[in-house]
């Protein structure tokens, strides 16, 4: 298969491009990418991004791993720091399903990243935890709407290993989830046949 991996050198998306690297062509996508640069937060830079992708042939499946929210405590979140995520991980998302099902073939499949505090929310994650939610509704309302049987679903995670050391202490109590386990979720959606699914993977 030919995969589109966005964020793909970020904590989440390095591990997704090793795995399917092992026996599929993969394109790296991100911010820092000098082949495919791409900020999900700019519409134009999505629509760049896929119109170079084109010129070369539709994708198998696209996966997006990237987006960012503000963490803060409730009262000191202004409206600016809800639209970060908004912006970014919510609608950058929406914007990749959108702009990016014309570059997948028929039967082609888009999975997008969210987290747990969509289902388990913690302190200072107000706007986050929106998010995520925001993007599990669209996934499922999405999905029905779908043409030539392209699928969409989001992975949902508790914290991964590898960043269990920076968010420890926003989570106490909650287990890391390992990267191999993590992965599982991924190579469900684009591997399978679900669609419309949230597959948490929250222990």
């Amino acid at each position: 298969m030919k995969i589109l991996v966005i964020g793909g050198t970020g904590t989440i998306g390095k591990r997704i491009v090793e795995h399917f690297s092992k026996d599929h062509q993969v394109l790296v996508a991100g911010r820092s990418s000098k082949d495919y640069p791409v900020d999900i937060a700019d519409t134009r830079s999505i629509k760049k991004l896929f119109k170079k992708i084109k010129k070369s042939g539709k994708l198998d499946a696209i996966i997006c791993a990237a987006g960012e929210a503000k963490w803060a405590p409730f009262k000191d979140l202004s409206e600016t720091d809800f639209h970060i995520g908004l912006r970014s991980k919510l609608m950058g998302q929406v914007n990749v399903v959108r702009i990016g099902q014309k570059c997948l073939k028929r039967k082609g499949s888009i999975t997008l990243t969210t987290g747990i505090l969509a289902d388990d929310p913690v302190y200072r994650t107000t706007s986050a935890a929106m998010v995520n939610g925001g993007i599990h509704s669209f996934v499922q309302a999405v999905a029905l709407e779908m043409e030539d049987e392209k699928r969409v679903n989001v992975v949902s995670s508790g914290v991964v290993m590898d960043a269990y050391a920076k968010y420890e202490s926003y989570f106490p109590g909650h287990p890391p989830i390992p990267m191999d386990k993590m992965m599982h979720g991924y190579v469900r959606s684009v591997c399978g046949r679900v669609n419309g699914e949230v597959i948490r993977i929250y222990s």
